[in-house]
C-alpha cells in the first residue's frame, strides 16, 4: 500500500489521485492522505510575506516523516530550491502547459484591458512582468482555491485575474481561459505545470514504484529551471521567472528574468546548454542576471 500525502484543495486533489491512477495501472495499491496545510489556512496576505510556498509543502513532509504517508504530490513550482535532509524528489511526471491564463469575463485579451484595469494574482513574478508591460494596471492579491478566484472576478471585484492554464485544464476550466500570455509577456514560473512526487530518502522500494512515473525530459527542463532559482538564492515566492524547452539534438534553452515588484525593472537572459547538463544551464543564467543586479531586486523583493 502506497499512502499519499495531499492537499485537500480540488487541484492537489486532482493530482495525487492522477498519481494513484497511474500507479495503479502498474499493480500498486493507493491510499490517499488528504490534509489542510498552513499555506491553505492564511489567504488574507501574500505567501511572500508569511513564509513562501513552502508552508504548502512542509505539513505534507512531517507525514511523510512520521511514516503517516509514503509520498507527497507536489505542484512543482510550490517546491523550494533545496529538498530538505531526509526526502528525495523521487518522479518528476510529464508536464502539462507552464504558460499563464488571462481570465477575464469582458476582456477578450491582454492588450483589450481598459486603462487602470484591475487584474488578480498573488504572484510577485507575474505582478512585476504585467506592470512591467502595462504599468497603468491596478494589481490586487487574491488567493484561495481556484473557485475562490474565480468566484472574486465573477463577482466583479477584478476586471481579469492571470491563474496557470494547467491547473484550469486539469479541472475542466480550460473554456474560461481568454488568452494563454506568451513568455514574452509572462514568463512562466519555475516548475510551472510539472507535478511532482517525494518520498523519504532511502525508501528504495516506494523510489522503484515511483520510477515507472518518471519522464526524463520534463525532469530536465525542470531540473535547468530549479537550478537557475538556486543559484538566485530566491524561493517560490520570489519575482523569478524561468522557462526551459527542449530545442532539439539534446540542447535545452532556458529564458530567466528577475523583477522588481513594481515593474519598474525587469531583468532578462538566456542561454542554450546541454540537456544531460541542465544544472549547469541552470547556473550560467542565473550569473548572466547577477551580473546585471539581480541580487538587489531579490533583497529588495516583499518578504525577501
Amino acid at each position: 500500500m502506497i499512502r499519499i500525502a495531499t492537499r485537500r484543495s480540488r487541484l492537489a486533489l486532482w493530482q495525487a489521485e492522477h498519481v494513484a491512477a497511474r500507479l495503479r495501472e502498474h499493480g500498486s495499491e493507493v491510499e490517499l492522505v488528504p490534509m489542510v496545510t498552513q499555506g491553505d489556512r492564511i489567504l488574507d496576505r501574500s505567501l511572500a510575506l508569511v513564509g513562501g510556498k513552502g508552508l504548502f509543502i512542509k505539513e505534507l513532509e512531517v507525514a511523510l516523516a512520521d511514516d503517516r504517508a509514503d509520498i507527497a504530490v507536489h505542484s512543482m513550482k510550490d517546491v523550494p530550491a533545496r529538498i530538505p535532509e531526509g526526502f528525495m524528489l523521487a518522479s518528476v511526471l510529464a508536464g502539462a502547459s507552464p504558460l499563464d491564463a488571462l481570465v477575464s469575463g469582458a476582456h477578450a485579451s491582454f492588450d483589450a484591458l481598459p486603462q487602470g484595469a484591475r487584474v488578480g494574482t498573488a504572484s510577485i513574478r507575474r505582478r512585476c512582468q504585467l506592470l512591467h508591460a502595462r504599468p497603468d494596471l491596478v494589481i490586487g492579491m487574491v488567493r484561495g482555491n481556484l473557485d475562490t478566484r474565480l468566484g472574486k472576478l465573477d463577482a466583479g471585484e477584478f476586471d481579469a485575474i492571470i491563474l496557470a492554464c494547467a491547473g484550469l485544464e486539469r479541472l475542466g476550466m480550460g473554456q474560461r481561459i481568454r488568452e494563454r500570455l506568451t513568455p514574452e509577456l509572462s514568463l512562466p514560473a519555475i516548475g510551472q505545470g510539472v507535478v511532482g512526487i517525494e518520498c523519504r530518502a532511502g525508501d528504495e522500494a516506494v523510489a522503484r514504484q515511483l520510477a515507472m512515473l518518471h519522464d526524463p525530459d520534463t525532469a530536465q527542463r525542470v531540473a535547468a529551471e530549479r537550478a537557475l532559482g538556486a543559484a538566485l538564492g530566491g524561493d517560490c515566492s520570489s519575482p523569478i521567472a524561468a522557462f526551459a524547452e527542449h530545442i532539439g539534438s539534446g540542447r535545452l534553452r532556458l529564458r530567466g528574468r528577475v523583477g522588481a515588484a513594481d515593474g519598474s525593472t525587469l531583468l532578462h537572459a538566456a542561454a542554450e546548454g546541454s540537456a544531460s547538463d541542465p544544472a549547469a544551464l541552470g547556473a550560467g543564467v542565473a550569473e548572466a542576471l547577477l551580473a546585471q543586479g539581480a541580487a538587489k531586486l531579490l533583497r529588495e523583493a516583499p518578504g525577501a
